[in-house]
């Protein structure tokens, strides 16, 4: 889930900064770069690890900025494929489901992906699993475990700048990275279900033992 990254990157550093360590003043460019932004086929960037090389720096002309290339290694989240993650449901359509994990990064569980049979409930808004005969739900805001089955990376394109009904304007924003996801297997889906399985399972466990 939790990897380091290597990279390799022009690192400007401020004239205000030149107060300080120039190790320091690297690390804080870099994080100040990098820290909670998803790079395509790296991931979701923590914080930097450590600096493997650094070049001498070069004062940008009328700038006033140094330039140092940098080799450091970032701490990144990039959840590899089989893995069992939790994540909250935020939203359900007819297409799926969304979860979040609380940052930046959507997952994503196509129809195809929850237990069979599933189907969406147009009056609750939410999937439901039919477990025979008893209506599982999969509740907006329930925590669940999912299964990451692959990852998609996209293109950014330009802010689309949209105004709602009172005129106030609203900027759509696309997630460049997209995990998917699975609830089809037994012990995922809302963790709820398989609590109560298992306190069911003690209760007849300790009933027989009477």
């Amino acid at each position: 889930m939790y990897t380091l990254a290597t990279i390799q990157d022009l690192i400007q550093i401020t004239p205000e900064q030149l107060k300080i360590k120039s190790s320091l003043a690297v690390k804080d460019s870099i994080n100040a770069k990098y820290a909670n932004k998803v790079v395509p086929n790296v991931g979701l960037c923590i914080c930097i690890w450590d600096i493997l090389g650094a070049s001498e720096g070069l004062i940008g002309h009328g700038t006033g900025l140094v330039n140092v290339n940098v080799d450091f290694r970032m701490l990144t989240f990039r959840p590899f494929r089989g893995e069992v993650l939790q994540a909250q449901i935020k939203r359900s359509d007819e297409s799926g489901i969304i979860l979040s994990l609380n940052f930046t990064v959507e997952v994503f569980v196509h129809p195809s992906q929850l237990p069979k049979p599933s189907t969406f409930s147009q009056d609750e808004k939410v999937w439901v699993w039919d477990s025979e005969g008893t209506e599982l739900f999969f509740d907006h805001g329930e925590p669940v475990l999912f299964r990451v089955v692959q990852e998609e990376w996209h293109d950014q394109e330009p802010n689309r700048v949209k105004k709602d009904q009172y005129g106030k304007t609203n900027r759509d924003k696309d997630s460049s990275w997209r995990i998917q996801g699975s609830m089809a297997q037994p012990g995922l889906g809302p963790t709820l279900w398989w609590s109560e399985a298992d306190d069911g399972q003690a209760a007849d466990e300790a009933m027989s033992d009477a």
